[in-house]
């Protein structure tokens, strides 16, 4: 059986999460990969205003790709690659990162003081978590193509919590 979160996430929904529980989320997220995060970190550290309100938000490491306008695909991206560039967004604000495996001890040590939480999206099931994105809006970053940020209005994308606030790890 599987909880149901609406997002944002709340520190309540956070810190009631624990490490293996089998979640879905509906609601609103972001979305970012390597360049669009990078250049995130890189605004953050300018002391520039960013084009997005990361308070409270979760990111999806997702590239989705698409079809007459609609997504097709929408399957996790590595986690690992946003090790030394995601710190910087947990530090004001971010709650939460959908991904793909493991993080870095640096990432989870940001993660858990700064209260946010990790989930694990099902690799190789980029058409299942696509039928779950409802609605798609540009953020910023559009020249990056597929590696902009969007916002996705989701309903019931299956989860799995690979990180909570308590340091439990379901990778170790």
């Amino acid at each position: 059986m599987s909880e149901e979160i609406r997002l944002p996430l709340t520190q309540k929904d956070i810190e009631s999460l624990n490490c293996g529980d089998a979640v879905l989320l509906s609601g609103t997220i972001i979305t970012g990969r390597d360049k669009a995060v990078k250049k995130l970190k890189e605004i953050i550290e300018s002391g520039e205003k960013l084009p997005v309100d990361i308070k409270d938000e979760t990111i999806f490491y997702v590239g989705p790709t698409f079809k007459d306008g609609k997504i097709t695909s929408a399957g996790p991206t590595t986690s690992k690659r946003m090790d030394g560039i995601i710190e910087p967004l947990l530090n004001n604000g971010l709650k939460g990162i959908i991904g793909k495996g493991n993080v870095s001890k640096s990432v989870q040590d940001a993660m858990k003081k700064n209260g946010a939480v990790y989930f694990a999206a099902i690799g190789g099931a980029g058409a299942l978590s696509a039928k779950c994105i409802q609605k798609v809006d540009i953020i910023c970053f559009e020249e990056y193509g597929t590696e902009a940020v969007y916002k996705f209005e989701l309903d019931k994308l299956p989860v799995i919590v690979a990180y909570d606030t308590k340091g439990n790890n379901i990778y170790e």
